[in-house]
């Protein structure tokens, strides 16, 4: 008899004491999980931090439900898109809404068009991409669009981060295409800058790194951009183009100097 109630008072002090065990991790894993209110401010404070910089004084950040929305004023579209990334590095942040405004002087469209294509004519110089990037420009109200082709990432990286900073610009679309990844098209593009740039009606385009004949290939595809001084220069570069093997086939956007500009053009100063 005494046996059995021993056992039955230790199978008791058993399943208290398992009762007690299972129901502290559940304590300790409530108390060290903040609420829903608790998270968004931790987030709204570790974003408000990578925020605390001179360029940043205006902005401000709210977040809800992983989406944070910044607000405010910037000097420069630069400093927007800086802002957007250091926010979207905040863990538990998700998606980023910026309605940052761009402040800084207004300039014309006409007038930012023409220095920030200057200043993208002679964006890599020295690198020697120059003549197989043609970028493209054009201007809306302050906000900038990129089209065209670069040679590679870093060209089209090099041609946002420029327009990027200058002021006046409001907003920046980037449409710059890629020039695929080939060796053979690294081939045909030496071999048609060589067939263009060799000719003697045509070596005066290598003159001035800014103003070069520009040629994107696309899988043997290969695409002429620029401006030359007379109709005479664009025929010959096409046909210098074309003698070149492996090519497929040459579209000739090249313009005209003093003459209206064909649909596709790279934004020159």
């Amino acid at each position: 008899m005494t046996s059995n109630i021993r056992k039955t008072r230790n199978a008791s002090l058993a399943f208290a004491l398992a009762g007690v065990l299972l129901s502290l991790p559940q304590i300790s894993i409530a108390a060290g999980r903040p609420s829903g209110v608790a998270a968004q401010a931790q987030e709204e404070t570790a974003a408000a931090n990578r925020l605390n910089k001179k360029q940043f004084k205006d902005v401000k950040v709210s977040i809800d439900n992983g989406v944070a929305t910044l607000t405010g004023n910037v000097d420069l579209y630069e400093y927007k898109a800086d802002a957007e990334k250091a926010v979207h590095k905040v863990k538990g942040v998700d998606a980023v809404r910026n309605l940052i405004q761009v402040g800084g002087p207004t300039v014309s469209d006409s007038e930012l068009k023409a220095k920030l294509g200057e200043k993208l004519a002679y964006d890599r110089v020295g690198y020697g991409d120059v003549a197989f990037n043609a970028i493209t420009i054009d201007v809306q109200n302050g906000v900038v669009t990129l089209g065209g082709h670069a040679r590679a990432d870093i060209d089209k990286d090099s041609a946002v981060s420029l327009v990027s900073t200058y002021p006046g610009v409001k907003d920046v679309v980037n449409d710059v295409e890629v020039d695929p990844v080939s060796i053979m098209d690294d081939q045909t593009r030496m071999a048609v800058a060589r067939a263009v740039y060799r000719n003697s009606m045509l070596s005066k385009y290598a003159i001035d790194p800014a103003k070069p004949i520009r040629i994107s290939v696309q899988n043997g595809h290969v695409e002429l951009y620029g401006v030359v001084d007379n109709q005479t220069d664009k025929n010959v570069a096409g046909i210098q183009a074309n003698t070149v093997p492996g090519v497929f086939s040459v579209k000739n956007y090249l313009q005209v100097a003093n003459q209206s500009p064909e649909s596709k053009q790279v934004a020159a100063p």
